[in-house]
Formats: structure tokens, sequence, C-alpha cells
């Protein structure tokens, strides 16, 4: 692409409503997606019951997972719209399906109503969510980026990467308020619907948004002068000169991006509400101030990157957030459940087992059954948020487990007639319990006993990390690739990036913990793809900051 010239002019009132409008929509679109992650462990109950709690709360996972999995195909069914007819008329058609699958999950009868139907039905509707923001991100990046003053790109692009944090603490916002208008116990029982069902007024408000809207100028010239593309998909994949580009902005930007992302925002939430223990009101109110205080930093970085270049920053916070997530997360149980660091220092736990019992404890089904003694005892400490270290013993071995100076033996629930099962499993629930808690380890954190204001820094650092990442991606992702394929391009890289390796970054973290027993092992997934990132964009990808978006070679 060539180098244009620096255009130094001051933002119109035309850029203004741009900027607002497609901010404005993209975050209650946000609104709406996010609201089922934050939302995980009362659906879990809801429309998972048929399952163990444990099974229950990685099979929710899941589904707001299969939102992030079917974005790619949103991107591509979407992004060839955008660029063959226009990013417009995109805009409302992800609206309209994003808003009207959010109200309806609202309404939608639980599993005690309709058994396995309500799961069914609720993995439909994300996934219909997953098309359409698949197809959201791009256009509106797009957008706003073929709007914008050459040397203002990162800036104006950078109102967009707010929105997903703006929708995020939107929904924690409405969830907290409604929680605290009609107490846990009705809000677990109905009072969840509640934010669904106000998407509805949302919907409305981002339809007529977007209806304002005016074409994309570069995308009216390019029509004007007959150059749109008649096949996208092939010239953006089917094209080895822009196939590797996309395979680039994928492994070398939006991947490290992405699981960064997930991390500061969504891991960090379930962390402290399912491994720490920490009451769901705390920990969104920990969140969204978080949240609140670091989202300015989004659009300072895309600021900055119109400076110095995109690279770096994105490079510098992919870097970073690796090489600090093990002390930031460990600090973060310092601070914030600072008994159960005390009960994993003093009182370790040592489970001795036969290793070929002992099953890797990812069930997405809900389906399998882990019977064996070496299954039983890692699932209840898992789900108890209780580290383990694992010693083998002889084949047929019973499993044991040690906790502190006691040591309790499980049992094999094979063959054994469901009442049977029934009565060894509540037996040596409550043992190991009544041990778990003996040793000193927490049911929940002591509210009396968090240091709200260091936790609160650790989180706002993690989310500066996210900002670092996150607040020039799109201005990148825009100036990568042609005009005619633009939307296209970068949609896909983007949303397998975000999609696939961020959104299944919280079910994959507690697999990893429940496997091996250690509450910090899942953070070695965003940490090797951070650095996988690093590596690559450092070596392979260009800086962009002064490429001509209006090429169309």
């Amino acid at each position: 692409m060539a180098t244009v010239s620096t255009d130094s002019r001051g933002i119109t009132p035309e850029e203004r409503k741009v900027i607002f409008a497609s901010s404005l929509g993209t975050v209650f679109e946000w609104y709406d997606f996010y609201l089922y992650g934050s939302l995980a462990a009362i659906i879990a109950k809801q429309f998972f019951a048929g399952t163990d709690p444990n099974t229950a709360f990685i099979f929710a996972l899941l589904a707001f997972a299969a939102g992030f999995i079917v974005r790619p195909f949103g991107a591509i069914v979407f992004g060839r719209l955008g660029d063959m007819i226009g990013r417009k008329y995109t805009f409302l058609v992800t609206i309209v399906i994003m808003g009207a699958s959010t109200f309806i999950v609202g309404l939608l009868p639980t599993y005690a109503s309709i058994g396995i139907a309500a799961p069914i039905i609720l993995i439909i509707l994300r996934i219909l969510q997953g098309l359409a923001l698949g197809g959201e991100y791009g256009g509106a990046a797009t957008y706003v980026a073929e709007h914008a003053p050459h040397d203002k790109r990162g800036a104006f692009t950078s109102w967009i990467q707010t929105t997903a944090t703006m929708g995020l603490f939107m929904s924690l916002l409405v969830i907290l308020g409604t929680r605290t208008a009609i107490g846990e116990e009705a809000f677990a029982d109905w009072g969840w619907r509640i934010p669904f069902l106000l998407s509805i007024f949302m919907l409305g408000i981002s339809v007529w948004i977007r209806l304002s809207m005016a074409e994309s100028p570069a995308f009216l010239k390019m029509k004007s002068e007959g150059k749109t593309s008649k096949a996208p998909l092939t010239e953006s994949f089917g094209q080895w000169k822009n196939l590797k580009i996309v395979i680039l902005a994928l492994v070398g930007l939006t991947a490290g991006q992405a699981v960064v992302w997930y991390t500061g925002q969504f891991y960090a939430l379930f962390f402290l509400t399912q491994t720490l223990k920490v009451d769901g009101p705390t920990a969104n109110i920990l969140i969204a101030a978080s949240l609140l205080l670091a989202t300015p930093f989004f659009v300072i970085f895309g600021s900055l990157s119109d400076k110095i270049g995109r690279k770096p920053i994105i490079m510098a916070g992919c870097l970073i957030a690796a090489l600090t997530y093990f002390p930031i997360f460990g600090a973060l149980t310092h601070y914030a459940n600072p008994a159960l660091e005390a009960a994993l220092k003093n009182a370790p736990v040592v489970v001795t087992a036969d290793p070929a019992t002992c099953q890797f404890q990812f069930n997405p089904t809900g389906t399998k059954k882990f019977t064996s003694s070496c299954d039983i005892v890692k699932g209840k400490l898992a789900a108890a948020s209780v580290a383990y270290s694992n010693v083998d013993a002889a084949p047929g071995t019973t499993a044991t487990v040690k906790i502190g100076d006691t040591v309790i033996t499980s049992y094999d629930a094979n063959g054994l007639s469901k009442e049977e099962a029934d009565a060894k499993g509540k037996a040596f629930s409550k043992e190991l319990a009544d041990a778990i808690k003996a040793a000193g380890y927490p049911t929940k954190a002591d509210s009396s006993q968090i240091n709200y204001p260091m936790t609160l820094l650790l989180l706002f650092i993690l989310v500066i990390y996210v900002t670092m990442v996150y607040g020039p991606i799109a201005a990148m992702l825009v100036e990568m690739f042609p005009t005619r394929i633009r939307y296209t391009s970068m949609s896909l890289p983007y949303h397998i990036g975000n999609g696939w390796f961020g959104g299944l970054l919280p079910t994959t973290a507690f697999a990893l913990v429940a496997f091996k027993g250690d509450i910090y092992y899942g953070l070695w997934y965003p940490i090797i793809i951070a650095l996988i990132t690093f590596v690559v964009g450092m070596i392979f990808v260009k800086e962009t900051k002064d490429n001509d978006i209006y090429a169309n070679d």
C-alpha cells in the first residue's frame, strides 16, 4: 500500500456523529453478548440442571464459547455482504439478529420446565448472537477508519475498542442494579431475566441510530469507480498475497491480543468468583470499577499509536502480560482471599492414585460420569478450589487424599447401584469437606479480609494490558488490507483470534486447573499464546500507520 500525506485538520461534526453512532450501537451489541458471560454461574443452574455442578459450569462456559466459535463464520457471511453491498446495511442486519436473540433468552423456559430443549435452544440463540457479532466488529472498525483523517485513525477507531469494555461494564451495572433491587434469591430464581429483556429497548435505539448513518466514503468511491469485489472470499483467502497477510494478522496480532483481553476481563472475573470464592456482587463491582478506571486508556493508546505506530504498543502489551500474569494472579489470591492463600501454604493436599484411573475431566456434553476413585476425589477438590499435587500409586490402588495430617480414602463408584453410590458419595463428601474446613480452606472469601484497594489495583493493571493490545488493533487491521476486500479480510483473523483463542480461554483454563490441581495452571494458556504472537509479530508483521487505506491493491 502507498503512503499518503498527513491530514491534521480538526474533527468535523459529521465525524463525531460517525464515531458516536458506530460506538453506541456496538456497545449495545456487546452488552447483549456479555450478559451471558456475566451470568454463567446462574445460567448453569437454570439450563444445565441435569448434570453435576462442575460439569454444569463447564457446559455453561462452553455454551458461552459457542457464541465465540461461530464468530468467524459470521465474519465470512457478513464480511462478504459488507464488501459487496456496503457497510451500513450490514450493521442493520447484525444488530437486529443480536438484539432479538438476547431478548428471547430472557423469555426462554428453563431445564426444569422443558428439559433438554432448554439448553439446546439456548445454544442456538448463542450461535445466532455469535454470527451477528462476527459481522459487527469488522464493519464498525472499517466504517470509522474510512471516515477518519489519515493521522487520526488510531484515535478514531480506539473509540470502537472501548465498546466491548463499555458493553461489559453496562451489563455488570444492570445485573448489579437488578440484584440490589430484588435481592439475591429472587435474582437467581427469575430476576436474571430482566437484563436480557431490557435489551429490546436498546435494540430500538440501535436500529434508529444505524438507519441515520451514511455509507462509508471509501466504499462509495470504490463503488462509483466500479471496483467493488465480485468475489471477496476468493480474493481474500484464495490468493496467497492476501491470505498470507490474513494468517500473519491472526498469529502475529489477534491471537495474543485476544487472550490478553479475555484474561484481563473475563478470566479475572471467573478467577475471583469460582476460584477465590468472592461473592458475585463484590466481584462484579471490582471488575466494573477496574473497567471504568482503565477505559480511557483505549483512546490514549489508540492516539499514541498514531504517533509511534501500532505494532510497538501491541507487542509490548503481549510481552508484559505474559511475564506478569503469574505474580498478578498470585497477588489476587493474597489480597482477595488470604485464608485460601494460607491454607494452600500451610495445609498442602496430596492425591495418591493409580494414574491409569485419572481422566482429563472435561465433559462438554454432560453425559459422562467420572466414577473412578481418582476422578471422584479430584472433581470434588477442584470444585472446592483446593490445589493439590499428584503422587502415582500402584495399579489397582484406591485413591487417597492427604489434607495436612489427615488421610481420606476415596471410593470407586463403578458397579454400584444409584442408592449405594449416593450414600457413599454423601459420606465421602462430608468427610472431605470437614477435613478441608479443618485445614483452613475457606468455603467463601471473607469480605472483611479482602484488601479492596490492592485487589482493584491488580484488576486495573490487567485491564491496562487489555487497552495496550486492543486500543490500536482496529486501525492496524484496517490498514493491512485493500478497500475492496477489507471487511472480509480483517474480520476473519479478528474473530478467529477473539472467537476461538480468546472465547475458549475460560473453558480451557478451567479444565486445565481441574486436570493439574493447580489454581494458576490455566494461566499457561494465555501466556503461551501471547508469547507466540510476540515472536511472530516482532519478526514478520510490518508497521501500518502510514498505509493508504483507499488503496485497492
